[in-house]
């Protein structure tokens, strides 16, 4: 049994993985398109600038469909590890469903945005997305008139938060992965920054991981159910 002391630095990545036990469909289930779009029509500045009215009703749907759905087991564990290990405990998530703030983890940091916020394409002025008025197509900023969009990086963006991200991967004892495929770039390759730092790398998922040959530990099954059986086990007095 492995037990993991409070001063422990952990830090987990979780994917789409964790949030289809909750209910919300992945991309890579979708057969390549999501709700029968195209990625580069719904998920690149382009995609917006033809046609943003469709890129705002499809991250509405997608908004009200998070909204319906709820933190099941593994994000509830999550939780628990962030009381456990305190300061020394960081989460990165690649969804943008806000179910780990929703479960009630102070600081995920969402790498991919949340679809609960917008902002302004001119001024960059941010805006929750339920003071938005959903029967005006394409939402405007009020304070300069510009178009809003979500807030959600969209391919060939930067995401959010890499310089923590990385300073957290270089002082990490523990890395976790969770529900993610290790496709997706960058976030695929920070298990080869933590290994190569010394840390030992941990992933949870219904399949291999693309970056196996990464990994020290590797628990096969769904994170609702394996997660909080090994949270008490690292936790254990």
């Amino acid at each position: 049994m492995m037990r993991l002391s409070r001063t422990t630095k952990v830090v987990v990545l979780t994917g789409a993985g964790i949030s289809a036990e909750s209910g919300i469909r992945t991309f890579r289930e979708s057969g390549g398109l999501w709700e029968n779009h195209k990625v580069e029509d719904v998920a690149t500045w382009s995609g917006f600038e033809k046609d943003p009215a469709l890129v705002w009703k499809f991250y509405r749907q997608r908004w009200e469909d998070s909204n319906s759905t709820k933190p099941n087991a593994a994000h509830y564990a999550l939780v628990e590890m962030e009381h456990y290990y305190a300061q020394h405990f960081s989460l990165v998530t690649q969804n943008v469903d806000g179910l780990h703030s929703a479960a009630g983890s102070k600081n995920p940091l969402e790498m991919h945005g949340n679809l609960n916020s917008c902002f302004c394409t001119t001024c960059r002025a941010k805006f929750k997305l339920h003071d938005t008025d959903p029967d005006i197509a394409i939402p405007l900023c009020p304070k300069c008139g510009a178009y809003l969009r979500p807030d959600i990086v969209w391919f060939g963006e930067i995401p959010y938060f890499l310089s923590e991200i990385e300073h957290s991967l270089k002082k990490c004892d523990v890395f976790i992965i969770i529900g993610t495929s290790g496709l997706v770039y960058p976030a695929a390759g920070f298990v080869m920054t933590a290994k190569l730092m010394g840390a030992k790398t941990i992933a949870i998922n219904l399949e291999a991981p693309d970056n196996l040959s990464f990994i020290d530990e590797f628990h096969q099954g769904k994170s609702g159910e394996v997660l909080p059986a090994l949270v008490k086990e690292w936790t254990a007095p």
